[in-house]
Parts: structure tokens; sequence; C-alpha cells
């Protein structure tokens, strides 16, 4: 996973509340379990017309935010079912922040796993940080995630909170998979020592070196 510390990029506002996963990337977008080539689908039915056109007026098709990586959306973020392929979507257009009033709580989760920071803060400052996102391609934000803040276009800051153990596992680049790692020498150690005092519990050829 891709360690994320500072970001700067262009904020693209998306006004909308309770956006769901099936508005983030349709159902028939989910047979695939690779992590690549969502993006072109992220929001499908919003950004394409029925003859796969792009739509004009969707804010991501706009000429000043096709390389956005920030998101300025409204409250419920990410809300029906539990796909994880919706963070995986977004990850692949570009996008490694999300800033709302409140997330659904299984796609929070998802997207600390896939190195998208999703931060919470109040509807006020939600709607200052989208009056800057309008600018267009002047909607430059910063978000530095070590301090905890988020600079404005203007040079005004606003911080946010994260718990601990989030903020270090993004820092790090450390998914389930990469947190488990950490501990390789331990688990060698334990599966020799497993399988030198009980072998029949280690499969058949599979044995531990002593």
């Amino acid at each position: 996973m891709e360690k994320f510390t500072k970001l700067t990029g262009v904020a693209a506002p998306l006004p909308m509340i309770n956006v769901d996963t099936d508005m983030i990337i349709p159902k028939q977008f989910l047979k695939t379990i690779k992590r690549t080539g969502l993006g072109k689908n992220l929001f499908d039915e919003m950004r394409y017309d029925d003859n796969g056109n792009e739509v004009p007026d969707f804010v991501l098709n706009k000429p000043a935010y096709r390389n956005a990586q920030i998101l300025v959306t409204g409250e419920n973020f990410g809300c029906g079912s539990s796909r994880e392929h919706a963070p995986w979507a977004l990850l692949d257009f570009g996008i490694r922040a999300i800033i709302a009033p409140s997330f659904a709580d299984i796609f929070y989760n998802n997207c600390f796993k896939n190195g998208i920071l999703p931060i919470r803060l109040p509807q006020e400052q939600v709607d200052a940080l989208m009056e800057d996102a309008e600018r267009g391609a002047n909607a430059t934000v910063t978000v530095d995630l070590e301090n905890q803040v988020i600079t404005g276009p203007d040079g005004g800051s606003i911080s946010f909170e994260i718990d601990p153990f989030r903020k270090h596992c993004l820092m790090e680049g450390l998914d389930d998979i990469g947190l488990t790692l950490q501990k390789d020498d331990k688990i060698a150690s334990f599966e020799q020592k497993l399988g030198r005092e009980q072998p029949w519990a280690t499969p058949a050829g599979n044995a531990p070196a002593a």
C-alpha cells in the first residue's frame, strides 16, 4: 500500500448527501477482484449517458477536475452495500483523500485499508472547503496527515482528528497484510516450534525445518 504523508492536489466538489457505494461503482463492475482498472467506471451512471458518452456537467468530467486527488462531499458518504470495490475505484481514479461531515462505517474502514484518507469535519468547515473546491483548477488543497492539518488555496488551515493507529498505518503504508508481515519473524519462529512439538498439526510435506 502506498504511504500517505502529505498530499497537495486539486479538490473536486461533490455536494451530494447519501452517496452510496452503488453510485460510486455500480454493481455490473464488481466481477473483477483486481484493484486496478475500476477508475474509468467511478460514478459511472453520473459520468456517462446511456450511449457511453461523457456528461459534460459532471464534476470529474470537467477539465479542471480530471486529475483531482481530493473529494469534498456531503454527509453519509459511502453508505449502502459494503463493497470494497468502492475505495478501489476511487483510488484507481486518483482520489487519495475524501472530506465529508460523515461516512458510512464500513466504507470508512475500507478506505484506510486501501490507502485513502477519509476526513470527518463539521458541516461548516466542509462548506468552506466546498467553496474552495469550486474554484476549478485553482482549488489546490494540501492535506498534511502528520500534522493533521488541511490548508486551503488562500492559506487558511483546518485541523482534523484521526485515530493514532490508523494514522500510523497510512503513514507507513501498512494494510492488514503489511501489518501481519511485520511479525514475520515471530510467525516463522512459532511455525518451527509447532513443527517440532506438534508435527501432526503441520501439513504433510510442509513441516518447518528444526
